[in-house]
């Protein structure tokens, strides 16, 4: 089941951020859920599995002047143990709609070039790499 994330989830968010390599105190976690839970611009979801959260989106909604507006996917995560499962591209789905109702005209997401499975799971859901772009870090640490 697909819902919108609550307070209690910051613990399995954690936990998840973990496996791919982001460790996050949950209580950071938390705090991040609190600001952005009733943001206009952003949603939270979680996928529970009897009663368990394995797997979660998140992504901001960016209007444009010009272009269409698009959808930012920020973090996207399934547990290791659940992966293959259909869990993803459920989540995907849903995360797709979502932008389609508030009239995104594309959905974009960075993806470390070390996971090539992450990689292959986008391709088979229609993504298309999009290689270009540029980054300044402000600070060393965004929390």
């Amino acid at each position: 089941m697909i819902r919108k994330a609550k307070m209690i989830d910051a613990p399995p968010i954690s936990t998840l951020l973990a496996q791919l390599g982001y460790p996050a105190d949950s209580q950071l976690i938390a705090g991040k859920i609190d600001f952005l839970i009733d943001h206009p611009d952003h949603e939270l979801l979680v996928y529970e599995q009897d009663e368990r959260v394995v797997g979660f989106i998140d992504m901001h909604f960016i209007s444009q002047l010009t272009l269409g507006d698009f959808a930012h996917i920020t973090y996207f995560c399934v547990d290791a143990d659940t992966r293959g499962s259909g869990i993803g591209a459920v989540l995907l789905e849903r995360a797709e709609q979502l932008a389609k109702d508030r009239h995104c005209d594309r959905v974009f997401l960075h993806c470390n070039e070390h996971r090539v499975d992450a990689h292959r799971f986008y391709e088979r859901n229609g993504y298309t790499e999009s290689p270009k772009y540029y980054l300044k870090k402000l600070t060393d640490y965004a929390g």
